[in-house]
């Protein structure tokens, strides 16, 4: 392959159904196309239509918890939700530095969480994908490379990169991942048609902490706790965390405050996976 990602093995495909959204774009696209073929003069009105759709299009990938180019749990179900669950969800692994401290202080407080781990990270640390899945964490894909041009890919790109990772950590947790999430939240239309060929469901989150780019614990503890609700999706890294003042991941300064907060409040973390059950 051009990227020289894993081969990935053949996917049973999925039906595709496109949201009305995108449907209707395609639909107006070719209107525009064709209203200019017989009436050329009405050229400006159909670059004006396609001008606005493309905004909307554009507007729709930029925004992670949009629902306008395919489905997308931004929340739990209803039916979790109504149990008390939450779901804390960590990006970006594994990390052989924070990654294993995470664990540690999800085992002592008794949690299972989402962990959306990088391909190309899991390859490199096979041990840290293992130890996730032992502790009866949940494996979910983030991507093969989290590459900075994923928004720009087109449908064969997006099959290569997602399905190559998607083969690597179902080799290394023993269970194909049921979930993914963008890298930065950001996509484009053709996003939907790949993970529906690899039978994978799109998540963005409720709330999240900015720990990557904000150093203060205080801060990124008060952007997870602030009107905290059931059914929420909690978004933090163990990849690409941001050092605290005090010279540590700030990650670890703020789990087990997290942790501490959801339990006084009655909110019971579970996995993706377990909502969905």
């Amino acid at each position: 392959m051009a990227d020289n990602l894993p081969m990935s093995r053949p996917h049973a495909a999925a039906p595709w159904r496109p949201t009305g959204f995108v449907g209707g774009s395609a639909v107006l696209h070719a209107a525009a196309l064709a209203g200019v073929a017989v009436v050329p003069d009405f050229w400006p009105w159909a670059i004006g239509a396609i001008a606005a759709n493309q905004a909307a299009i554009l507007a729709g990938g930029l925004l992670p918890r949009s629902r306008l180019l395919g489905p997308n749990w931004t929340r739990l179900p209803r039916s979790a939700a109504a149990r008390g669950e939450v779901a804390l969800s960590l990006d970006d692994g594994p990390d052989p530095e924070v990654t294993p401290r995470v664990l540690e202080v999800l085992e002592r407080h008794g949690v299972r969480a989402t962990f959306f781990c990088i391909g190309e990270r899991a390859t490199r640390h096979p041990g840290l994908v293992r130890a996730i899945a032992a502790a009866g964490h949940a494996v979910e894909n983030h991507s093969f490379r989290h590459r900075h041009d994923f928004a720009l890919l087109g449908p064969r790109r997006f099959l290569q990169e997602i399905g190559a990772a998607q083969d690597t950590l179902a080799a290394l947790a023993g269970v194909a991942p049921r979930f993914f999430r963008a890298p930065a939240g950001l996509r484009n239309p053709f996003l939907d048609y790949a993970l529906a060929r690899l039978g994978l469901q799109l998540v963005s989150w409720t709330r999240r902490g900015y720990d990557t780019r904000n150093a203060n614990a205080e801060d990124v503890l008060a952007r997870l706790t602030r009107a905290l609700a059931p059914g929420d999706i909690l978004l933090l890294h163990d990849g690409h965390t941001k050092r605290s003042v005090h010279g540590a991941p700030v990650v670890l300064e703020v789990l087990p405050r997290l942790l501490d907060t959801l339990a006084g409040a009655g909110l019971r973390p579970v996995t993706l996976r377990a909502a969905r059950d």
